[in-house]
């Protein structure tokens, strides 16, 4: 059969809209309406629980996790608890193994096979511990042996989703938080940490597509972005507290509320398309701050692979808005909570929580 593998790399993702992103797009694979796909990609910090995890093995609780940023989210990978976090190399292979790869243990060695090579050409010896998952340093009797990659599957009508979190360069304090993986006997390291140097995520994604290709024989297809995009989170000072502008698009538009989001156009840089969509969209002309942070996410059934530059206004409590009725049905301020419950990607929750703190004093 002729195959290939198509390659997103897709930067910060945050990880509940790189959960509907993997779903959606296994949904796609099972109906033929998509390519075998490996995302890769880094997530904020954050705790994922698989189908064995013991509550244990959190050694945090839910208040302290809280209060260091750290979200908790139930999976059906196989598996116990992972960290993600930033400097962490995450991938996703959405893989249909049939006809020929209907073998779950050669999917798994397949997944290790493409990590060991890709740390043999750093000059880091990597291999198995048959008792435990993952990717390891050292062997099963070496006590000081640690674990450099995470692997957690899921499978489903041979369709592949999940996958491995490779050490790259995070920050090694934060697995601290949990026993990773339920293995207390060792403990964790990183690329970085091993080599006595940094290095960087982007260049290690370049060398696992590569590897992911020659163990699984496929050629290779890089694919960027379908969209780029800006978000504007409109907020003023309400009676009550900060409040956030949302609009409701129309039903043709999906019908769901948002913040202001528009394309980025040829030739025009993220500030610009920003100023202008918020123009665009309410007629207001307020200053837009640069929140300096960007996500991907996916949207629709195929799905499309977006990547959203996010910024901030604050405007006047008596601020006319004027919508445009052929993209939106309604305006509304609403209060903080009551707007990031609304909004439909974690990434833009991400974003008015990061716009209030630049609220003007």
């Amino acid at each position: 059969m002729d195959r290939k593998l198509v390659v997103r790399r897709l930067g910060r993702v945050e990880y509940e809209d790189g959960l509907a992103l993997m779903q959606a797009l296994a949904k796609a694979r099972d109906q033929g309406r998509a390519p075998d796909t490996l995302l890769l990609l880094e997530h904020p910090p954050v705790l994922t629980m698989g189908r064995a995890a013991k509550a244990a093995n959190v050694l945090l609780s839910p208040d302290e996790l809280a209060a260091k940023g750290v979200e908790v989210f139930e999976t059906d990978r196989g598996g116990d608890v992972t960290y993600h976090g930033p400097g962490q190399l995450v991938g996703y292979p959405i893989f249909d193994l049939k006809p020929d790869r209907q073998d779950v243990r050669r999917y798994v060695r397949g997944v290790e096979e493409a990590m060991i090579r890709t740390l043999a050409g750093y000059g880091i010896t990597a291999g198995r511990v048959p008792k435990w998952t993952g990717v390891w340093v050292g062997g099963e009797e070496d006590p000081d042996a640690v674990k450099i990659c995470a692997i957690g599957i899921h499978i489903k009508k041979w369709i592949t989703t999940h996958g491995f979190a490779l050490n790259v360069m995070p920050d090694l304090s934060h697995f601290g938080m949990i026993v990773p993986c339920g293995i207390a006997e060792r403990g964790v390291s990183s690329m970085s940490q091993l080599l006595g140097k940094l290095i960087d995520p982007d260049e290690v994604a370049v060398r696992v597509a590569r590897e992911f290709g020659e163990v699984f024989e496929w050629p290779l297809e890089e694919r960027g972005f379908d969209l780029r995009t800006i978000s504007v989170a409109v907020l003023r000072e309400g009676r009550s507290g900060p409040e956030v502008l949302l609009l409701r698009r129309t039903p043709e538009r999906g019908g769901f509320e948002q913040i202001v989001t528009g394309r980025i156009e040829a030739g025009e840089d993220a500030a610009h398309a920003a100023a202008r969509e918020l123009g665009e969209e309410t007629g207001l002309s307020v200053p837009v701050t640069d929140l300096r942070y960007i996500h991907a996410f996916g949207f629709g059934d195929e799905p499309l692979f977006v990547q959203e530059h996010a910024f901030a206004a604050w405007a006047p409590r008596d601020a006319a808005v004027r919508i445009d009725p052929a993209e939106h049905v309604s305006a509304a301020w609403l209060p903080l909570e009551e707007a990031k419950a609304a909004v439909p990607f974690r990434g833009l929750r991400r974003a008015i929580d990061l716009a209030l703190r630049h609220r003007p004093v």
